[in-house]
């Protein structure tokens, strides 16, 4: 009987351990960590959330459903919490000679501080002490947790809906370029992407650190912060590709921080990529579509400097860089659908590519985008620099430096 009281106080403290770890990884650290307590309470919830999906009939009641998604899932996981640590110090209880049922209600009634039961003894004093220390700790990390959350949510949504007034809604990056255009912006436009680079550091930082925020989603159902990013990745990328001046180290440096910090968040939830992808593809985004966009801009009086052939083959290298991770993050979000992002990314009524162990996921997300990508046309010219996002000989790039030299233009004075 010693040896199972032992077994049970040592499988109830092991509870107890699992959960404050998981509170710290969570709420303390100040760093990316993916928690295994966390992982399975959402994708409970999510399961529950999907299984409601099945009686919508369109977006925006998807939209309305899944935004309590993040919230319920956050308290869940309070809840979880709550839930181990009580089982956890029960056992502690029961060992030391209580009733199971009175081991239940001392260690619910130690958890919440209740005091209505009376511990007798050393050990379950010291137990009751320690279990009801516990539960004010997680009650005071949830408090300075959720403002932190909605602070960094805040920040985010502040530039997605800044975005609209330029790119449109939902965002386009064409809509974006022949905006600033029309207004006469290019000269500044440095700034507005270094504003953007500042964006992107802060999502890698804030959505790994507080993964939660991935899921929370905008307060007006065709915003989100995946398609924004998917916007503006593809301006940059069509202005170096496209436009007659070149892409700007600062537009450089942009794209460089958008495709790490996808990257980063991709990394934290297992999804997999290819790391150095082919300059050449193949990416989502189809030749007629590119050409549209490229008709477009020329037509609306932007400076188009290079042949349609070399600037797909410009814009495939550098899209090729994002492309994956951004459709991959389009589906976990179920992101609103949005010009070359959320509107080519898996749709509800396919197979769930984040589901499963990782291999699994894999190979589903592998089939899914064979299948996206079947068709794709790949440049037959050569891109002029094979990864944009890439620092020459490993010195960093500046404003300084200006404009990044196109082929076939002469040099600035």
């Amino acid at each position: 009987m010693i040896v199972v009281r032992f077994v049970v106080v040592l499988a109830g403290l092991l509870l107890v351990v699992a959960s404050l770890r998981s509170a710290v990884r969570t709420f303390v650290l100040p760093r990316s960590a993916r928690d295994p307590v966390a992982r399975v309470v959402f994708r409970v919830v999510r399961v529950i959330f999907d299984v409601r999906l099945r009686w919508t009939s369109g977006f925006a009641e998807r939209d309305g459903i899944m935004a309590l998604f993040a919230p319920v899932a956050t308290l869940g996981l309070v809840v979880a919490w709550g839930l181990l640590i009580g089982i956890g110090y029960a056992g502690v209880f029961w060992a030391l000679g209580m009733s199971v049922g009175r081991a239940f209600v001392e260690s619910g009634s130690s958890l919440l501080t209740l005091g209505f039961e009376k511990p007798v003894g050393w050990g379950a004093i010291v137990a009751a002490f320690t279990e009801a220390g516990i539960g004010l700790t997680l009650v005071a990390l949830l408090v300075s947790y959720l403002p932190a959350m909605y602070a960094a949510f805040a920040r985010r949504e502040s530039a997605v809906t800044l975005l609209e007034i330029r790119a449109g809604s939902p965002p386009s990056a064409s809509e974006l370029l022949v905006r600033v255009h029309e207004i006469g912006g290019f000269d500044g436009l440095d700034a507005y992407w270094a504003d953007w680079q500042q964006w992107f550091v802060e999502l890698e930082e804030s959505h790994t650190s507080l993964a939660a925020l991935i899921f929370f989603r905008s307060p007006q159902p065709q915003r989100s912060w995946v398609t924004a990013a998917g916007a503006v990745l593809d301006a940059v990328a069509l202005i170096g590709a496209v436009l007659k001046r070149g892409p700007s180290a600062q537009e450089r440096m942009t794209l460089r921080a958008g495709v790490f910090a996808l990257r980063r968040i991709a990394d934290f939830f297992e999804i997999p990529y290819e790391e150095r992808p082919d300059p050449g593809g193949p990416i989502s985004v189809q030749r007629p579509e590119f050409d549209a966009v490229y008709e477009r801009l020329r037509v609306e009086g932007l400076e188009v400097g290079v042949s349609a052939e070399q600037a797909w083959a410009d814009f495939v290298a550098a899209r090729v860089q994002y492309d994956e991770v951004l459709l991959a993050l389009a589906t976990l979000t179920m992101a609103p659908p949005a010009p070359w992002s959320s509107d080519r990314a898996l749709r509800p009524e396919h197979d769930d590519p984040m589901q499963g162990s990782t291999q699994k996921r894999g190979s589903r997300l592998g089939e899914w985008r064979r299948g996206v990508l079947r068709g794709a046309t790949r440049p037959r010219a050569r891109p002029r620099v094979a990864d944009p996002t890439a620092l020459g000989d490993g010195k960093p790039l500046s404003d300084a430096q200006g404009p990044v030299q196109r082929a076939g233009t002469p040099p600035p004075r």
